[in-house]
């Protein structure tokens, strides 16, 4: 049955060195790093690898993050896989747990992170399961 987990988190990046990367290519790597408070209260470390695209508000992105913390009282970790690309300025983006991640309480988790920005605040929907 599914769960769901509400909230909101910060979140830093910082840039990191890109090597190999092609002069003039508008590739970059940041780190993520999140505090996230709710229903989910956990810190987060990640990494980001993202794309320009050629045409103004076209981009792409692909990022992990490790998670640790408390879901609804469970103690634990998993690791989050997100995928986001702007296409001419239409965004589309899936952030989901990568499967068997899951460590203590959170052993089996699966489900998806909805992240949520608006009027300059960072907020998240997590549907989850657990066995």
């Amino acid at each position: 049955m599914p769960h769901t987990a509400r909230g909101t988190f910060t979140v830093t990046l910082q840039p990191l060195p890109f090597e190999g990367q092609p002069e003039g290519s508008a590739l970059g790597r940041r780190s993520i790093d999140k505090q996230i408070a709710g229903d989910l209260v956990a810190t987060t470390r990640g990494q980001m690898l993202s794309a320009g695209g050629n045409v103004k508000g076209s981009a792409g992105y692909v990022a992990v993050e490790h998670v640790e913390g408390t879901l609804h009282g469970k103690a634990g970790a998993f690791v989050l896989q997100h995928t986001g690309t702007m296409n001419r300025g239409t965004p589309s983006l899936r952030v989901s747990v990568v499967p068997d991640s899951g460590t203590g309480a959170l052993t089996g988790l699966s489900g998806e992170f909805a992240i949520i920005i608006a009027g300059g605040v960072h907020s998240y929907e997590f549907v989850y399961e657990l066995p």
